[in-house]
């Protein structure tokens, strides 16, 4: 375009005639001039304008050095003016072109970002309300509107707020806001606080400021006597309000195109628009990143460069740094910081959270500060994408010290119970057997006898969960279990106890049950107070089934009885220690302990597995647990 410019200033006589040689020929002119400009068009696109402006001031020299020497020597004209034109415009429209490719690339980027993209912009009304119910409680109002200024410089009501005290009518109101909105259209072209105080009543008009720009005036009335002390309140809130206003205004005006925004007014006004949301988003973001500085524990945000992005005062005292010095680290810096037996590699730790996404966590025992902390590495991501990664430490010294104090008080609670329960029992036992005791207390002491065993029976599962809940436990002894044995044999020792209830006890096997890694006891045990719980809490004459069976990488072993089952709001509750459920019309059983069913879930938690329950009232319980198969 910018050849065939030239050639038709050159053809009408626009350009001055500098020529003293013959013209050359209308198509070999033509050609030559939208060459030339295609040549430089090339070369700026390229190199870049700053970069190729060397090879443009000498291509000019070259033109007039020919242009001289062909006019003069040989009396042909090179066409030094046209061929200047042309290129000239080449270079305009080229960089034109260029800058209006790049700014049709921002405006894309911009306008569709996640963070200016209206279906993630929350409703500025709503917003708005609660701001001012927020005001209310700590600045007392009458009433209160929000105005929101449009582009005809006009300020539209966008929310309003009335105190639901009762007030008496006031026969000036009108005015009152009439004299009000005045008031508004002031504080909206000054960017000043006005108030102004009529009788006993006050009216305050606060501009919504964003970046400098106006959008919106907060009108209030106080309930209560205004003061300057009231302003930095207002002033604050007032920017608050302003961003949700700016936001609000963005999504409600879509752009029609972007394609020509870079000649449109509009079209730059809505960049400037979506900006300013950028930067409101960020001083809310700001605001959210603070709160990290007033809690206790250690956060730490890491870029995936292992920049430090925020190190709140927490991690600082557990690494024993001060401020200056966190400025100086990375992150594998700080890492280095909790150094011990234990962590004495962090970047195996981080690149592990880096390949596979999975929290690395563990216990930093520090014996020379008597210290215990928890230490979590985990990876941030926005739509599944990494962007950067946490580190998260917490003080355990005090919690591990009250876990080895309730410990210890349990075994020596235990062992003083034990202690006089077995001699209780003993001795009840004796009497029971001596044929002087009268019958009466015979009975008696024989009540005494079953409460001792129950008690003794309580301690002792007792102790078993505890034992399996405490965080310092040993590992629990694993082997390669079949499951159908352990529920055969529990069916064979439980047999005769289910005879005396008149109760069938079936198996149901099935074929090539592949094996669990388990503890053998703990296994046997759960299976038994599954079990015993069937038998006790069915009726007679009814039967109890028990299946293994193989789901997927779980084998699972389910008891089901046909007894009166368990009420929908106790299904969450049986397996709580010490719950007991309560039928209606019967009392609740003496001699449960409701520690049955928590030590079950507390053995199959421990092995890796699950616990389930399907019970209606009236027709029978099914508990089931599953555990990974080998």
């Amino acid at each position: 375009m910018a050849g065939v410019l030239g050639h038709f200033c050159w053809r009408v006589g626009l350009l001055p005639d500098l020529s003293t040689g013959s013209a050359p020929d209308v198509p070999v002119a033509g050609a030559v001039l939208v060459g030339y400009s295609v040549a430089l068009s090339i070369t700026v696109n390229r190199l870049g304008l700053r970069n190729c402006w060397r090879y443009l001031a000498g291509s000019v020299v070259l033109l007039a050095a020919g242009w001289i020497v062909g006019s003069q020597f040989f009396g042909v004209d090179l066409l030094f003016l046209p061929l200047l034109l042309a290129g000239s415009l080449s270079l305009l429209f080229t960089q034109v072109n260029r800058l209006w490719s790049i700014d049709r690339q921002f405006a894309k980027t911009l306008l569709n970002s996640p963070v200016t993209n209206a279906d993630s912009i929350v409703a500025a009304n709503e917003r708005l309300a609660s701001g001012l119910k927020l005001l209310n409680t700590v600045l007392p109002l009458n009433e209160a509107v929000v105005f929101q200024c449009a582009e005809s410089n006009t300020l539209e009501p966008v929310v309003r707020f009335k105190s639901p005290a009762p007030n008496p009518q006031d026969p000036r109101r009108n005015a009152v806001w009439r004299e009000g909105v005045t008031l508004c259209q002031r504080a909206a072209s000054t960017g000043k606080l006005m108030s102004e105080t009529t009788g006993d009543s006050a009216t305050v008009a606060v501009p919504l400021l964003h970046e400098g720009e106006t959008a919106g005036v907060l009108l209030i009335r106080p309930g209560s006597e205004f003061s300057d002390d009231d302003i930095p309140l207002l002033e604050a809130v007032g920017s608050q309000f302003a961003r949700n206003l700016k936001r609000e205004s963005f999504s409600n005006n879509p752009a029609r195109t972007q394609s020509l925004s870079y000649f449109s007014q509009t079209g730059n006004k809505r960049k400037l628009d979506a900006l300013n949301v950028l930067k409101a988003l960020t001083v809310e973001q700001r605001c959210e990143a603070s709160t990290l500085a007033h809690i206790d524990d250690g956060v730490a945000i890491a870029y995936l460069d292992g920049t430090l992005a925020l190190v709140n005062p927490g991690v600082l005292r557990f690494a024993g740094l001060t401020p200056a010095q966190a400025l100086k680290l990375d992150l594998f810096d700080l890492l280095n910081k909790f150094r011990t037996d234990v962590f004495d590699e962090p970047e195996i730790a981080v690149r592990r959270v880096l390949q596979t996404g999975v929290a690395y966590e563990g216990e930093l025992n520090f014996e020379q500060k008597e210290q215990i902390l928890s230490l979590r590495i985990s990876l941030l991501r926005d739509r599944e994408e990494p962007i950067g990664i946490a580190v998260y430490v917490k003080d355990l010294t005090s919690t591990k010290e009250y876990e080895k104090l309730k410990s210890d008080m349990i075994s020596l609670m235990s062992h003083e119970l034990r202690t006089p329960l077995t001699s209780i029992n003993g001795f009840a036992e004796l009497l029971t057997a001596d044929a002087t005791v009268p019958p009466q207390a015979r009975e008696f002491v024989s009540i005494i006898a079953n409460e001792s065993q129950r008690m003794s029976r309580m301690i002792n599962t007792f102790l078993s969960v505890t034992q399996l809940e405490r965080k310092d436990k040993q590992e629990v002894l694993k082997i390669p279990l079949r499951l159908d044995e352990v529920v055969r044999e529990t069916i064979a020792s439980l047999t005769p106890v289910a005879k005396k209830k008149r109760i069938r006890l079936i198996e149901q096997p099935a074929h090539r049950i592949p094996p669990v890694a388990a503890d053998r006891s703990l296994i046997t045990q759960a299976v038994k107070n599954l079990l015993n719980n069937a038998i006790k809490y069915s009726p007679e004459r009814t039967t109890v089934t028990v299946s293994t069976a193989l789901e997927a990488e779980a084998v699972r072993v389910c008891v089901e009885d046909r007894g009166y089952g368990i009420p929908a709001e106790a299904k969450e509750r049986v397996w709580d220690k010490f719950y007991r459920v309560v039928r209606e019309g019967q009392e609740k059983d003496e001699e449960s302990t409701g520690l049955g069913l928590s030590f079950v879930r507390e053995v199959v938690e421990q092995h890796g597995g699950q616990v389930e329950l399907d019970s209606e009232e009236g027709r029978g319980s099914k508990f089931s647990f599953t555990l990974p198969r080998l």
